[in-house]
């Protein structure tokens, strides 16, 4: 059996998730983010919490110094532990990693980058966040191969050694591309890729995506940057990609199952 990359959103129930992997330990690796706790965390501690928007729109965490922190103890802290937890609960055996951790992901910090900000261009330099460039899966084969679910999530190494907030979706695609994974199922909450957004009855059955430029335009937010991953996944020989409900019951089975949006290169 090949191996499964499954990405968890922060605002997708973990409890079902973690149980649904029972059946499959030895062949997963559990990506996920955190943005409710970031969200939490950042309040909890007074840290301004800020929104980059590129030139063409696109949004994007500010991670500055302080911002750093709370994301890397937001996701180390609290949501790791939370799906650790949970899976131990099932009887699932699993290690919890950073892209830290025997330099699994190694990122390109962007020493500059544009944004908008009251209809102006800036730019913006003390962002900590970046692009993943390497995935070394060493560690995450050892697991596998001893019959552990790796659970891992950002930051990832810098090219000067210092950690940088990455995307969890870009770097799930990175990770299954790496491992040569059959699939890469994206878990979010909504239907799947919908034709319009605020309609959950628009469910796309198959997205087509182009080999470069815009994504489908229909796309905003945090679906943006899953079809962006999906994207960079499938271009990397990644087979079968797609974005699912994880709301609902044994939602990692109903994604394998065909259930939610199956992405393809047009």
């Amino acid at each position: 059996m090949g191996v499964t990359v499954v990405k968890c959103g922060g605002a997708v129930p973990a409890e079902a998730v973690c149980a649904d992997l029972a059946d499959h330990v030895g062949e997963v690796v559990l990506v996920h983010g955190g943005a409710p706790e970031i969200a939490r965390l950042s309040g909890e501690l007074g840290v301004a919490s800020r929104t980059l928007v590129s030139p063409s729109g696109v949004t994007s965490r500010h991670t500055d110094p302080a911002m750093l922190d709370v994301v890397t103890l937001a996701l180390t802290g609290r949501a790791k532990p939370r799906l650790l937890r949970s899976l131990a609960g099932h009887g699932i055996p699993a290690v919890g990693l950073t892209g830290l951790d025997d330099g699994l992901l190694q990122a390109r910090r962007k020493a500059a980058q544009r944004a908008v900000r009251d209809g102006r261009t800036v730019v913006v330099r003390d962002d900590h966040s970046g692009r993943v460039t390497e995935v070394r899966p060493r560690v995450l084969r050892v697991l596998l191969d001893a019959g552990f679910v790796p659970v891992v999530s950002p930051p990832a190494t810098g090219e000067d050694g210092a950690p940088v907030n990455v995307d969890a979706d870009r770097a799930a695609a990175a990770i299954a591309a790496a491992l040569g994974a059959e699939r890469l199922v994206l878990l979010t909450s909504a239907p799947g890729v919908l034709r319009d957004a605020s309609d959950a009855g628009s469910l796309l059955g198959r997205c087509a995506l182009p080999h470069e430029g815009p994504v489908p335009h229909a796309a905003s937010g945090g679906m943006h940057r899953k079809l962006i991953a999906a994207r960079e996944a499938l271009l990397a020989g990644v087979p079968r990609v797609s974005v699912s409900d994880g709301r609902i019951p044994h939602p990692v089975t109903a994604a394998l199952g065909g259930a939610g949006t199956t992405l393809e290169i047009s």
